[in-house]
Order: structure tokens, then C-alpha cells, then sequence
């Protein structure tokens, strides 16, 4: 199968979980976005990574793990995100010590949170891609895309989380597959990419 390689698109905030963001992975030469759900903590630790500028005091959890690599002689080589199964992605971490390579399984946040610190690229195979993957028919300005995203990151950097109080988690089940289609179809629209992965996951669902 073929390998698709994937950039970080941003952060956005979660419109149905609490506590929870939508990580955006965008398609390298490609129009497809993957948004994947992920907590708070592995949200604030992917946003301190991608502002090259901001060091904390104290290592974070994959702060320590890096140093604890580098210390030993482990190199991440790629991340692999190889495998969705109701909704959630599951990944490897591709690492090489001594010549010798190994592949470790992981959550997908938190291989991502390593492969920015390693300066590793991020992979999925095709078929996820295309099973996951979400077009934007409304393509909004690329300039107002990196604002919202740098918006949640600064907040998640500062800890001023303005919408921590978010309602539940919406119940699809008692939809059509038209009517999900067309919510998925207004959530992109919205930019509401937490939402549309929600929908996109309970329509790959039925398809089983």
C-alpha cells in the first residue's frame, strides 16, 4: 500500500467534547484534510512543539522523551499512521538505534507530538486517506485558516482556554445517511472539523 505523507494544518477547538481538539493533518500535495480528535494535554504539547520559539521550564512528558532518546542514541525515523477502526487512528513510530530499526505502536497524538520534536515526517496509508480523508468545498482563505490556528495555539500555550465549557458529544445514530452526508457537508463548510470527523466516523460505521 501506498504511503501518503501529511503536514499539521493546526488546532481547532472542539464544538461537542469536552476537554477535547481536533488536530488537522493536511495532505502533502493534495486538497484532503484528516482531523483527529485528541485531549487537552497532547493538544497543549503538539502546540508548545510547533512554536519553535516557546521552551518550557520543566521537560514535558514528550519533552522527556526526547532527551531520553537522545541521551541513548534513538532517532524516530517516520510516523506511521496505519490503521482506523471506529473512529480512532492507530499509529507506529518508526525508531532506529545502532542501525537497527524497531516500530513501537502508539496513540496517534502522541507519535505526533514526538515526530515534530524529532523533525520526523508523518505518513498514512491511501486507503485511510481516502476511507478519513475530508474535502473542502468551500476553500476558506489559506491566511484565515493559520489565524484560528494560531489563535488555539497561543491559548493553549497560555492556558486561556475560552471554551472549555463545550456541550456533549452529539448522538448520530438516529440520522439517515443523507441527512449525515449533509450535516458533513455543512460541518466542513463551518470549519468545524471535530464535528465533521464525528459525522465521517458514524457514516464509515454503517458502511461495514
Amino acid at each position: 500500500m501506498s504511503l501518503i505523507r501529511l503536514s499539521i494544518k493546526g488546532i481547532s477547538y472542539s464544538q461537542t467534547q469536552n476537554g477535547a481538539y481536533a488536530l488537522i493533518l493536511s495532505e502533502v500535495g493534495g486538497d484532503r484534510k484528516l482531523p483527529i480528535v485528541i485531549g487537552a494535554f497532547e493538544a497543549q504539547s503538539i502546540a508548545i512543539a510547533l512554536e519553535k520559539e516557546i521552551k518550557p521550564p520543566r521537560p514535558l512528558t514528550h519533552d522527556l522523551f526526547k532527551n531520553f532518546s537522545d541521551r541513548f542514541g534513538i532517532v524516530i525515523k517516520q510516523v506511521i499512521i496505519h490503521k482506523l477502526v471506529d473512529g480512532v487512528f492507530y499509529s507506529s513510530i518508526i525508531c532506529e538505534r545502532d542501525k537497527i530499526e524497531e516500530i513501537i505502536d502508539s496513540r496517534t497524538s502522541d507519535a505526533i507530538a514526538l515526530a515534530l520534536r524529532f523533525k520526523a515526517p508523518i505518513f498514512t496509508y491511501k486507503n485511510i486517506l481516502d476511507k478519513a480523508g475530508i474535502y473542502l468545498k468551500n476553500k476558506p482563505k489559506e491566511k484565515d485558516i493559520s489565524k484560528k490556528a494560531d489563535a488555539v495555539i497561543e491559548d493553549l500555550i497560555t492556558g486561556d482556554d475560552k471554551e472549555s465549557v463545550k456541550p456533549l458529544s452529539e448522538d448520530y445514530r438516529n440520522q439517515t445517511i443523507k441527512e449525515l452526508n449533509k450535516m458533513l457537508d455543512e460541518a466542513v463548510t463551518e470549519e468545524d472539523y471535530e464535528k465533521a470527523a464525528s459525522i465521517r466516523d458514524e457514516i464509515s460505521k454503517r458502511g461495514k
